[in-house]
């Protein structure tokens, strides 16, 4: 079955593997050195997106004394608790988009991944709550469990269990996000081609790039580096819910996606994917 779905899979992104050689061939994708808040980013990302505001030292902004808001906040809020939110998640490595003061989706994702990284409840009820936990959590985080410490100083780690990737620099946490991984149903692409969507665990390496939206066999992928063939990619595109539901790639939220790739060589980062995903059924909505 696993080979049948897998013939499938690469017969279906054939015209994305003739776009990854000509795109792997034109030019490298360099990864951008750390730096400022909201600072512009470089190479192929589509004008006016921006690179997290992120601060670089995750593990001294860990320990810093930071006050959280006092009372729970949920998704739509306005206000200066939500923007003190914001800067703490950004300045931890969480990318929660420009601390505008709105929890909206950029927040949602970060909050998401905070609260998968620290342990805290995962629930279509209460997912996207910030909670007395969640604020004490922020108070003094956990940082994410590293697996694979001499796999290089720069490198990409997807934790499937937790439904998390975090990108290192400097063998220290960079960038952490919520992902959603392949959602272990069974799925039929035409009567003789069925399987179970499974993200592959294993070593990889970043092997190419394709800038902008390409359309496949099973759907949309923005922005995708591949590393499995042409077959399997971290990519946006698609939506990003708060469970495993890919057929077997690694998704990112779409204003992550748009600079993602300036933070990856291409030819050289590598990528470890770990874990079994928590599967859930596959629901209309859950977020």
């Amino acid at each position: 079955m696993a080979q049948l779905v897998r013939r499938w899979l690469y017969s279906a992104v054939a015209v994305a593997a003739v776009a990854a050689s000509i795109v792997f061939e034109a030019g490298r994708v360099n990864a951008t050195p750390a730096g400022g808040a909201n600072k512009p980013s470089t190479g192929q990302a589509a004008a006016g997106t921006r690179t997290p505001a992120t601060n670089a030292n995750h593990a001294s902004a860990a320990t810093e004394t930071y006050a959280a808001p006092l009372a729970p906040l949920r998704f739509g809020a306005r206000g200066p608790g939500i923007r003190s939110i914001q800067q703490r998640l950004n300045q931890l490595g969480y990318y929660a988009g420009p601390a505008d003061g709105q929890y909206g989706g950029d927040l949602r994702e970060a909050v998401w991944a905070f609260k998968e990284v620290q342990g805290l409840p995962m629930n279509a009820r209460s997912n996207s709550v910030i909670t007395t936990a969640f604020r004490q959590a922020l108070v003094h985080p956990r940082q994410p469990v590293t697996k694979f410490a001499g796999g290089g100083a720069d490198r990409i780690e997807v934790n499937l269990g937790i439904q998390v990737l975090v990108l290192y620099r400097h063998d220290k946490p960079h960038l952490i996000l919520h992902i959603s991984s392949g959602g272990g149903y069974y799925f039929c692409a035409s009567s003789s081609n069925c399987g179970y969507a499974v993200t592959p665990d294993g070593s990889y390496t970043a092997s190419s790039y394709i800038p902008g939206t390409i359309t496949v066999a099973l759907g949309q992928m923005e922005n995708p580096i591949f590393y499995i063939g042409t077959v399997y990619a971290i990519h946006g595109g698609e939506p990003v819910p708060w469970y495993p539901d890919s057929h077997g790639c690694v998704r990112i939220y779409s204003d992550v996606v748009k600079w993602f790739h300036n933070e990856v060589t291409i030819g050289s980062t590598r990528i470890y994917v770990f874990g079994k995903a928590p599967y859930r059924p596959k629901l209309a909505s859950a977020s």
